[in-house]
């Protein structure tokens, strides 16, 4: 039998019938935009993040997008400035960068983490840098207690890039309460997923989350007066009832996530497979995604998919050598991201995954030969 890589039916058939109540009393409240239940997932997932706002958007991407808009328009940011980000993140950070017109400033990850590292950051540092975006990657908080006193220190504003890491914490601060705002993704398979796109930005600041909500939604603050100029980025209300059924789940899926992967840091034992470093601490990584390099990533997919195990790669091409940044970023050299990018292979890893499927991936990696 194939060990699907995640398998999102098993995953929401959990909560069948909740989730269909909760598409009825969406369906039977006549209100499915803006009405009462985004604004208890607002309410309910500002407080579980530790963040005093949250403001529901379309998706992840929206969120990001709209944070930087937000700054821009208050004053805080203005077109070319740089935003300093890791070279190796998936696409959509850099995008909301470049939609906003500011300038994305690639930097090499921490190669043990995949992650941000103070160190890095500052030596990317240019006069015209005024922004960071710290991306939280495949689940696990970039080194934020460093990165959010460097970013205080230089008076440089702070997003998270929090699509992948729901719950990940250091000394009890989770993602999404570090920086001055931080964006979330509830795409299907994130650790907290729709049963569609949507999204959230949280942040310490009213004013800044008062900006972004009328943005969200034309720019309009009061119906049918538009203060400023915004897009049509709303939380749908089907969506945000879903998310509430899930998370108060939230927790226990994120346990067993690190259990199935403690398994996995402590029983392969293939040298010819580079597995993650193990998190300073367990909550600060939430493990969305169980990532090794492997040279020969070819033979080594090949190998499992022979044994039944499906795998994926996220992701086989960094944004600067992506063809939408080839006039921009294409001809800058970033030889440890695009490494990564080469070898990286994604292991299955879901709240649903059973103990015998865990020893079955274990033990076709540690039969590969490369």
């Amino acid at each position: 039998m194939i060990i699907p890589f995640l398998d999102l039916k098993a995953i929401n058939s959990r909560h069948a019938a909740e989730l269909k109540a909760a598409a009825a009393r969406v369906i039977d409240s006549g209100w499915y935009v803006l009405g009462e239940e985004v604004k208890a997932f607002e309410s309910e997932f500002a407080a579980w993040v530790g963040s005093p706002h949250c403001v529901g958007t379309s998706d992840g991407l929206s969120a990001l997008t709209l944070a930087l808009r937000a700054w821009k328009e208050m004053g805080l940011l203005k077109e070319g400035d740089g935003v300093a980000v890791p070279a190796n993140t998936y696409i959509a950070s850099i995008l909301a960068i470049t939609e906003n017109r500011l300038r994305p400033v690639l930097v090499e990850p921490d190669e043990a983490t995949f992650n941000l590292g103070a160190a890095k950051l500052t030596a990317a540092l240019t006069p015209d840098v005024k922004a960071v975006l710290a991306v939280h990657l495949y689940g696990q908080l970039a080194e934020m207690p460093a990165v959010a006193k460097l970013c205080r220190e230089r008076g440089l504003l702070l997003l998270e890039d929090a699509a992948q890491a729901h719950g990940a914490q250091i000394g009890g601060i989770k993602a999404g309460a570090w920086g001055d705002a931080a964006a979330f993704s509830f795409y299907p398979t994130k650790n907290l997923g729709a049963l569609g796109d949507a999204g959230a930005l949280t942040c310490k600041d009213a004013k800044l989350a008062d900006m972004v909500r009328a943005l969200r939604n034309y720019g309009s603050k009061e119906k049918y007066q538009n203060h400023v100029q915004g897009p049509n980025d709303r939380l749908d209300e089907l969506q945000a009832a879903f998310l509430r059924v899930k998370l108060p789940y939230l927790d226990a899926d994120n346990a067993r996530r690190r259990a199935i992967a403690w398994r996995y840091l402590t029983e392969i034992k293939n040298p010819a497979v580079r597995l993650p470093a193990p998190p300073p601490a367990p909550a600060a990584h939430v493990w969305h995604l169980f990532v090794v390099r492997v040279p020969d990533r070819e033979a080594f997919q090949a190998q499992l998919a022979a044994a039944g195990v499906q795998t994926q790669v996220h992701y086989p091409i960094p944004p600067h050598k992506q063809a939408a940044y080839a006039r921009e970023l294409g001809h800058l050299n970033f030889p440890l991201t695009e490494a990564i990018h080469r070898e990286v292979v994604s292991l299955p890893l879901s709240p649903v995954m059973s103990d015998d499927q865990a020893e079955r991936v274990i033990g076709a990696i540690n039969s590969f030969q490369a």
